[in-house]
């Protein structure tokens, strides 16, 4: 029988543990294959029956390119074949419905997804998050699901009766990473402190000057559009400002959000200053320095 666990892995594989306790088994009992053991020679000895019933085993899909009739030979034998696997292709789905179960752990991507995943998992834990400490969780470790699980751990050892971001940043040691869109609504807020906190951890992190000032070009236009938008006179809400302006959601409502603080003007002095700094990086000038005086400038 094929047991199928496709979607985020670590959900993946902590639905198929969940799924063979009820079935008496234990997922860490099973032999385990993965990577180039994922062969016929290596699976078949795996695969006899013992004194002890029906064989079992795990096989990790992850990276493997499948070879023909390998698939074939795990259903032939009879065992219990639980079958990682992140990314089936359309073959292997059919084969799951046809021959066994198919378990789906859909992935949370985007921030507020996974913060929405930590409360709950939070909730199931009995620890009781501010809606801060959810979305700081989120920042720090994106997808990371599994790092979140150990931090959320961690913290069942605290004493609070609610843990605020301040408490739960404190404990885990770690700045979340600069957002830019984030950096740019703090600029043009008139923050100019929280902006630059932003660009120095989005520069920590690794991120490239320049490609961060094709970034901001990039959103500023967005914003730019969508204030033009805004003074048509037009009730302009995030499914109307995705489809006008040709991208996703997310970006529309970030593009929409900073524009509702300009108009025309400021936004025509914006440009210039984001021209003459992209100017000036291209012209040998230190980067960190140029994009610092920028946001200072949007800030203004």
């Amino acid at each position: 029988m094929l047991l199928a666990f496709s979607g985020h892995a670590f959900l993946a594989e902590e639905l198929a543990r969940e799924t063979l306790a009820a079935r008496g088994l234990n997922l860490r009992d099973l032999p385990r294959l993965g990577g180039d053991e994922v062969r016929a020679e290596t699976v078949a000895p795996l695969l006899a029956p013992s004194l002890f019933g029906d064989a079992a085993l795990l096989i990790d899909l992850s990276g493997v390119k499948v070879v023909a009739g390998f698939m074939e030979l795990l259903v032939k034998s009879g065992a219990t074949a639980v079958l990682l696997d992140p990314s089936p292709t359309a073959a292997r789905l059919k084969l799951y419905d046809a021959q066994g179960e198919h378990h789906v752990s859909p992935a949370p991507v985007k921030a507020g997804d996974v913060a929405g995943w930590v409360a709950k998992r939070a909730q199931s834990m009995r620890l009781k998050l501010d809606r801060g400490a959810a979305q700081y969780l989120a920042e720090v470790f994106g997808p990371d699901l599994a790092g979140i699980v150990a931090e959320l751990n961690k913290l069942t050892l605290m004493d609070d009766a609610v843990l605020s971001r301040e408490t739960v940043a404190r404990v885990v040691g770690l700045e979340a990473p600069g957002d830019s869109f984030a950096m740019l609504g703090a600029a043009t807020s008139g923050r100019p402190a929280e902006a630059l906190g932003q660009l120095r951890r989005l520069l920590a992190s690794g991120e490239d000057p320049f490609k961060l000032m094709g970034a901001v070009v990039w959103q500023y236009s967005l914003v730019a559009r969508t204030v033009a938008l805004l003074e048509n006179g037009e009730r302009v809400t995030e499914t109307l400002a995705a489809q006008r302006l040709n991208v996703k959601p997310f970006p529309a409502k970030k593009a929409l959000e900073v524009a509702r603080r300009l108009n025309e003007a400021k936004i025509r002095a914006h440009l210039g200053r984001i021209l003459e700094a992209d100017q000036a990086m291209k012209r040998g000038l230190d980067a960190g320095a140029v994009m610092e005086r920028l946001m200072v400038q949007l800030s203004l």
